[in-house]
């Protein structure tokens, strides 16, 4: 399989958006309307959709929903325990740190959904819908409260009004309620999807400033070295720890090597946090699944 071509798209939106940034006529006012945009709809309604699309089987899938739970769990605290490293913490910036935080763990569903279409056909369709079903709202709480904690702002209110969630958490209330879109609304809103993921991409270019990660070199290089290196190897672990059939272990494994999500840029700018810092760690976080997915699914599978 070819890693490079399937990340090609998310790398050449980013760089899309850099250039035309930095470029034309269209710079940063143009773009703070286009992440208010995706933030407040776009985004929200690409969560729901991709939710409620595909029915979630609780008790067939359990072994593989503990252990995508349990690898997130695990993500979620390497990330969150950064500063309180030997050495390491001392020398990280903790606004930055609550900002980037979040790299660590969340993941692109897109390449998520079109890697197990590949890998595994309908069956590693519906159990990486399953995986995108429950871990999206674990992650986007995980993903709100260092932010929300840092700012010494309330974290249930920021819970509460932040729309990735509310998305997200209604979205998996009505897939298990047993909720279907109707075919006739289904085409506009899978291209609302479309439009989001290929705006926050953009908009993820166009704030990027690579100075930026000069400035934190350390701290992304931990946060990416969790994302694309220890969660394969924790993956491999839960798996054998679940025992998992090996179209299950091979659909975890590929979920732990995932890019990471394009929405955090977006979260992180819309909360006053170094959106330009968290949008070159997207960047490199995209390029860097090229050998972490052949490194999960070559050398670990």
């Amino acid at each position: 399989m070819n890693f490079a071509q399937l990340l090609f798209p998310d790398f050449s939106l980013i760089l899309c958006g850099y250039l035309i940034c930095r470029y034309t006529a269209l710079n940063r006012p143009v773009w703070q309307s286009v992440e208010t945009l995706v933030y407040f709809f776009l985004f929200p309604v690409l969560l729901f959709h991709s939710i409620v699309k595909s029915p979630i089987d609780v008790n067939a899938a359990s072994s593989l929903i503990g252990a995508g739970v349990s690898l997130g769990l695990c993500a979620i605290a390497l990330s969150y325990s950064l500063p309180y490293w030997p050495v390491l913490g001392k020398r990280l910036n903790q606004r930055d740190h609550a900002a980037s935080a979040q790299v660590g763990f969340r993941f692109n569903s897109f390449i998520a959904l079109a890697l197990a279409d590949r890998l595994a056909g309908p069956g590693g369709l519906l159990m990486i819908s399953m995986l995108i079903g429950v871990c999206v709202p674990l992650f986007n709480i995980g993903a709100v409260w260092p932010m929300a904690q840092h700012a010494n702002k309330g974290f249930m209110r920021e819970l509460l009004r932040n729309p990735l969630i509310i998305a997200t958490c209604t979205g998996l209330a009505a897939n298990l309620m047993g909720f279907r879109m109707p075919q006739w609304l289904d085409p506009s809103i899978s291209r609302i999807g479309a439009s989001s993921l290929a705006l926050g991409l953009m908009a993820a270019g166009a704030g990027m400033q690579l100075g930026t990660l000069t400035q934190g070199k350390l701290l992304g290089l931990s946060v990416l070295s969790i994302k694309h290196f220890f969660l394969p190897l924790i993956a491999l672990g839960m798996s054998r720890l679940f025992q998992l059939d090996p179209m299950q272990t091979t659909v975890l494994l590929a979920f732990s090597a995932l890019p990471t999500a394009s929405t955090c840029y977006v979260l992180a700018a819309r909360m006053g946090y170094n959106g330009p810092y968290v949008a070159g760690l997207v960047t490199l976080s995209t390029l860097s699944g090229m050998w972490s997915l052949p490194f999960a699914l070559g050398v670990l599978r």
